[in-house]
Parts: C-alpha cells; structure tokens; sequence
C-alpha cells in the first residue's frame, strides 16, 4: 500500500498549505499530495470561507516541491472546456518534471455552478459530457491532433503542443461510485479509481467487484488500476485511527490511502503521521484483485 496526503486549499492560507508541502516532500512515506478543484469550500465550515483556485496552487506547488507526484482530487470536468484542461495538464506535467496526476470527474456542487453560471446539467447530461470529455482528453494529450464531434465538444485537427514526459498520458484518476457509468469509464480510461470516503468497507469492496466486472467487458486487466480511497485526520489528530482504517481497506484492495489533512494545516503532523504508518506493516502493495 502507498500513502499520500490532500490538503484542500478551503479555510486555510497560502503560507500553511505551502509549510505542509514542504515538509512533505522530505517525507517518503508519502508518495503524492492533492489539492481539489472547487471555488467555494466545501466541507469544515460554511461556503462562504476562503478557497483558493486548486489548479493556481497545484502549479505553485509543482515549482515548491521535487519530488511528490501531485494533482487535484479531482478535477469538475464542467469547469473547464477539455480542451483548455488538456493543455493545462500537459503543461503541469512539464513543469513538474513528470510528477502530475490528473484526477477528474463528473462535477457536483450546484451552488458553486449556479452561483457562477456554470451549467451542471442533470446527471444524465453531466455523464454525457463527462464521456466525452474523457475521450477528448486521453487524445488530445497522446495524439497529434484530435478530431471529434460530440454534442458537448467539437474539434477539428486540434493540437496540444508540447506534451508532457508522461506517456501516453498523466495518470488519469476518476472519482465515483456509480456503478453504470462512472465505474464504466473508470476501467474505460484511468489509472486510478477514487472510491472517496473509505469508512465503509463492505461497499468498497462491493464497488471494486463491479469495476472488476467491466474491466472484464473490455479485456482489460484490473491490476492496471490503482484502488484510492480518502482517510480522514481529524483534529484530534488520532494516528492510530488512519492505521486502522487503511489496514481494513488493504484486503480488499486498497492501493493508495489518500489522508484528508483537515485545517489548520501544520506540518508538526506528518511526523507522527508518517511515524505510525511505518510502525504497521501496511507498506506493502495490496493484492486483493488476485
């Protein structure tokens, strides 16, 4: 199993976010670090605090640190036209030496789109766009130009120039649980699964069955996908309490224990954090899909 930490940037400072990095990228207990991509906060206190834009300070991040792999958990695919995303990323990957991870998803927040008047859609339409962007994505950033004509997104010889040391592509992390579509396009095109909140074990391992199912639909190995799920540290900052949850999760799959840095972020956590991690024996690498 691997470890790596999110430090949403909501109800924080840019000097706190930036000390917690820092000190991070010493630590080699923790693979990767994640910032999301939402412009109200949306968890620890009321929407209408401070948040920082997730992809600003990703890059910011990438320049501040050499060795963390890094991206957004995840991405609203809405935001953004998958065109300007693409370029985004190739160029973060770039800028990071290889390091991105590109996380995306179908978007959710109705008051943060309504509030800036950005269409959300109903599911049906936020799935339907969230499929094409994916195609749109994985070829604008593996190919040399990209033709494509949806209903959301037309392209006629489209270029992304110059693309990342990454190939084909960044990682590509997806986040969700449905078990229809979303866990579809997962085995269709990431890397990486985000499960979300891992406290309910019987469901994770229940949604890793259904992902499994599709990767069979296609021919596709499920070994080629890494299992994520988040774990949340609390202010009372309980280490043992992540063990615990990761060690659940690890027989049944889990690959990547995302923990949720709430604020205040302060870097005197990883320490002790990283301390209990290596004390259990959970730094190995789950084999639970065999």
């Amino acid at each position: 199993m691997r470890f790596a930490f999110k430090t949403s940037p909501q109800n924080t400072t840019w000097p706190d976010l930036l000390a917690v990095w820092a000190a991070a990228d010493d630590i080699d207990i923790f693979e990767s670090g994640f910032t999301f991509d939402h412009f109200y906060p949306v968890t620890g206190g009321p929407s209408t605090g401070p948040c920082l834009e997730g992809w600003t300070t990703l890059t910011a991040l990438a320049q501040a640190t050499k060795r963390l792999r890094l991206g957004t958990m995840v991405t609203g695919i809405h935001h953004r036209h998958p065109a300007v995303l693409a370029n985004m990323a190739a160029a973060l990957d770039i800028i990071s030496n290889g390091r991105l991870e590109l996380g995306i998803g179908a978007g959710w927040n109705e008051e943060e789109s309504h509030a800036y008047g950005i269409e959300l859609g109903s599911l049906k339409e936020r799935f339907d766009r969230f499929e094409e962007a994916c195609e749109v994505l994985t070829s604008l950033l593996s190919r040399d130009t990209t033709t494509f004509d949806g209903h959301y997104y037309h392209l006629d010889t489209a270029r992304n120039e110059p693309k990342g040391p990454q190939r084909p592509h960044p990682p590509i992390t997806i986040a969700g649980k449905g078990e229809k579509r979303t866990l579809r396009l997962v085995a269709r095109y990431a890397q990486r699964w985000d499960f979300g909140d891992g406290t309910d074990v019987t469901e994770f391992a229940r949604k890793r069955d259904v992902l499994g199912a599709h990767c069979a639909d296609i021919g596709r190995n499920p070994h080629d996908i890494t299992l994520c799920a988040h774990l949340r540290l609390e202010s009372d900052r309980n280490y043992g309490n992540i063990v615990e949850q990761a060690a659940a999760l690890e027989p049944e799959g889990l690959g990547l224990a995302v923990i949720y840095l709430d604020p205040p972020h302060d870097p005197a956590m990883l320490e002790p954090l990283a301390t209990a991690i290596q004390a259990s024996d959970l730094l190995r690498q789950s084999t639970a899909w065999d």
